[in-house]
């Protein structure tokens, strides 16, 4: 029998917040992260909205030397791992240092030090080229300092997967720690893609709203009005560990991480398979995985981006999985308020999934005001639901067709 694997902290820094609590409480009040770019002069760019980080501090979390050598992507990771181990009571130590391992993704790494120092290149010739550009730009680097920072030597590495990394990050976690090769692991994804050469790419394949006049009720996943996605940056980190490791040192415990999908779509490099056939496979598979019936649970954070073939694609996989339990649960998708955070999203979202089953709180779906006849489930519009939830599903589906399910239950003995 495989060992298992909880959960015993939480960081995040988020568009709504700097940290787990202000995020969580933003959620439930149903504010939006969203607000006109203000990281460069959107002018001659058809999108000029995104769901910025605001008022973040690195030097609450590392010294201006390692600030000043991070992309922000690496800052976001860092504030977020320092408040998990913080919250899982690790930050001074008490642990096996050759026990404990950091994954840690992102979906595109240090875009803001490329652009920058490609200006450089351009402008001054490449003997002005930073020698931090490389760590800087470089996706494991993240997970690097984490692991420098607190001298964690299990498994280190990092995870890309586009929007499905850190799902990706947090289901491997749990399987290394279930297997025996490591007693905890921090895990979970960062971006810093609100750059002009990101917000032109996406904008370029249509994939972004273009709501410029109402950047707050932008992102609206599942309504029939919706146009895109609105795309946002921070950073999900989580303490996964084995049970009984946490039970000796009288930890406290969010909750029980039983189910891990992954699947790929096998079939487009930005469209999800006709009738969300990946994802119906990674639901399955994480419900197999965590031995529990479809009927068992109670919530599903969706990927929901906001974005006509997703949100149409993955309720149509959920009423394939659950069948007629489907209209009985509840859906939400909090990229309604967040915007779509790529890469860090599944972390994110797992943090909310955690939350969910920890509090008996569903999330809303904000900005849901016109019923799409193809989305017809119940996506908790606009203000939470209080329900007990024993079993929620946090779904993560990235460009490639990698999918990933990861599914959070209530612990007990």
């Amino acid at each position: 029998m495989s060992r298992r694997v909880v959960i015993t902290g939480l960081g995040a820094v988020t568009p709504l917040g700097g940290d787990v609590p202000t995020t969580w409480q933003a959620l439930l009040e149903g504010r939006s992260g969203a607000g006109p770019i203000t990281r460069f002069d959107s002018t001659a760019f058809t999108v000029h909205f995104a769901c910025e980080v605001k008022a973040f501090d690195p030097l609450q979390y590392m010294d201006r030397k390692d600030a000043k050598r991070l992309d922000a992507y690496s800052r976001y990771a860092m504030a977020a791992s320092v408040q998990a181990m913080r919250d899982a009571g690790l930050e001074h130590g008490g642990f096996d240092e050759n026990r404990f391992g950091v994954i840690i993704g992102s979906g595109i790494g240090g875009l803001q030090a490329f652009e920058d120092q490609h200006s450089q290149y351009l402008q001054r010739g490449p003997g002005k080229i930073s020698p931090f550009f490389i760590p800087m730009f470089i996706l494991d680097m993240a997970a690097g300092h984490v692991s420098m920072k607190y001298g964690l030597k299990g498994p280190n590495y990092a995870v890309v997967s586009a929007c499905a990394t850190s799902g990706h990050a947090i289901g491997d976690a749990m399987r290394i720690i279930q297997y025996g090769d490591a007693d905890l692991m921090i895990a979970g994804g960062a971006e810093a893609a609100v750059t002009p050469m990101s917000v032109g790419g996406f904008a370029s394949m249509q994939a972004l709203s273009t709501r410029n006049e109402s950047p707050e009720t932008a992102s609206r996943p599942f309504d029939a009005a919706r146009d895109g996605f609105v795309i946002g940056e921070g950073s999900g980190s989580v303490v996964l560990e084995e049970r009984e490791h946490a039970l000796r040192r009288g930890a406290r415990i969010y909750a029980e991480i039983v189910g891990y999908g992954a699947t790929a779509d096998a079939y487009h490099m930005t469209q999800p398979a006709p009738e969300g056939a990946g994802a119906q496979r990674s639901m399955r598979r994480a419900l197999e995985d965590a031995g529990v019936r479809p009927e068992d649970v109670d919530y599903i954070n969706a990927h929901g981006t906001s974005t006509p073939y997703n949100d149409r694609n993955e309720s149509t996989a959920i009423k394939a999985v659950f069948g007629d339990h489907a209209y009985k649960l509840n859906v939400s998708s909090t990229k309604s308020a967040t915007g779509h955070t790529l890469g860090a999203s599944g972390a994110i979202e797992f943090i909310i999934s955690t939350l969910a089953v920890n509090n008996g709180i569903v999330p809303p779906t904000i900005n849901y005001s016109t019923p799409d006849p193809e989305c017809d489930l119940n996506y908790t519009p606009n203000t939470p639901a209080h329900r007990e939830v024993n079993l929620a599903i946090s779904n993560s589906f990235g460009f490639g067709g990698h999918n990933v399910t990861l599914a959070v239950r209530k612990h007990s003995a």
